[in-house]
């Protein structure tokens, strides 16, 4: 029950990354999408998406493990944190040219 917050967790974030691989780039910060061109929206939204949907299904795995292990959810946290994350900074340097 106390590893619960992680199931919830993992869904808002993958529900983001769903909404932003549809093109919804509303819930990215504006000045991280300040310099993206209208018609590379749909591609830098889907890139961000992919990254944050990787981060989600990582932490719900987490939550998962955690039943046969605790020390199991760093061991699913970790590399999902690290994959997602690379591909936000590629979306972020490809079509915004920059961090902020």
């Amino acid at each position: 029950m106390k590893n619960l917050i992680l199931l919830i967790l993992g869904i808002i974030i993958s529900a983001v990354g769903i909404l932003n691989i549809r093109g919804n780039i509303g819930t990215v910060h504006s000045y991280n999408r300040k310099k993206v061109k209208e018609e590379d929206i749909p591609k830098y939204g889907k890139v961000i998406g992919i990254g944050t949907l990787i981060i989600g299904i990582s932490v719900i795995l987490a939550y998962v493990l955690a039943f046969w292990k605790e020390e199991y959810t760093a061991y699913a946290i970790t590399p999902g944190v690290i994959i997602g994350l690379a591909f936000i900074l590629y979306g972020q340097f490809k079509y915004n040219r920059g961090l902020f």
